[in-house]
């Protein structure tokens, strides 16, 4: 018997049962923004886990039942939140985030649309792939409505390939790397939502918004930013809920 084969299929973090996770879930970093948000757009929801303070509602949106999950920072706290949410039943999880802004036509309180996420080798993909340098990318169809959703709200909107980084206080060495070859914008856990989505079998996407700029310093206004979540946070449930 594979002991460690029924140890990786059991969530230890997540501690929800599946009937307590619909399979439509959007996920946030901040437990306080899953909070606000669960608040804010869902009825009837209920906290099903606040182990790790990994903090999980469920709930109805339009009638549908919707999932709002707390990822933490990073990717090995995300790997572990997407993996568990996936043994629970998710089929679509979709990431709000924030992001940094590494161009100069980017300007802070757009959503960014990520059509791939780049990554340095190793971290915590490295544990899953080895030297296999797996395509991190989102499912294309859910990106594209989630675009349109998002768009019809009139927010400014845009796209490309976003940096994924495994260290927040490490980022500034490579941003200008970043920037020469093309990436957009820096955030830290699309490239494992998306490739474990692929390696895993569920749906995945992400849309960010631009917090701040890399380069200038330029900052958005908190109230701005809350306003901002709530619109695009609506804009994916009208999305994910009717799948």
């Amino acid at each position: 018997m594979c002991v460690y084969h029924k140890i990786s299929h059991t969530p230890f973090h997540i501690l929800a049962k599946p009937d307590d996770i619909s399979s439509k879930v959007l996920v946030v970093g901040d437990p306080l923004r899953a909070e606000r948000l669960a608040n804010a757009l869902l009825k009837d929801h209920k906290l099903v886990n606040r182990n790790r303070y990994f903090l999980t509602y469920t709930g109805y949106y339009n009638g549908r039942n919707v999932t709002i999950g707390t990822h933490g920072i990073g990717a090995p706290s995300a790997a572990i939140v997407f993996e568990e949410l996936r043994m629970l039943g998710a089929e679509i999880i979709v990431r709000l985030g924030t992001a940094g802004s590494l161009s100069d036509e980017i300007d802070v309180g757009t959503i960014f649309i990520p059509y791939g996420a780049a990554y340095e080798y190793g971290g915590t993909l490295g544990m899953y792939f080895g030297s296999t340098c797996m395509p991190a990318v989102p499912d294309f169809q859910l990106t594209l409505e989630i675009k349109e959703s998002i768009m019809s709200r009139g927010l400014s909107i845009a796209e490309g390939i976003v940096a994924s980084s495994d260290s927040f206080h490490g980022e500034e060495k490579y941003a200008e790397k970043w920037r020469e070859i093309g990436l957009k914008a820096v955030e830290m856990e699309c490239a494992t939502l998306f490739t474990l989505s692929r390696y895993k079998g569920f749906k995945s996407a992400a849309a960010l918004l631009i917090i701040d700029n890399v380069f200038t310093g330029k900052i958005l206004d908190s109230t701005l930013k809350e306003k901002y979540e709530k619109l695009v946070a609506s804009a994916i449930l009208d999305v994910i809920s009717k799948y």
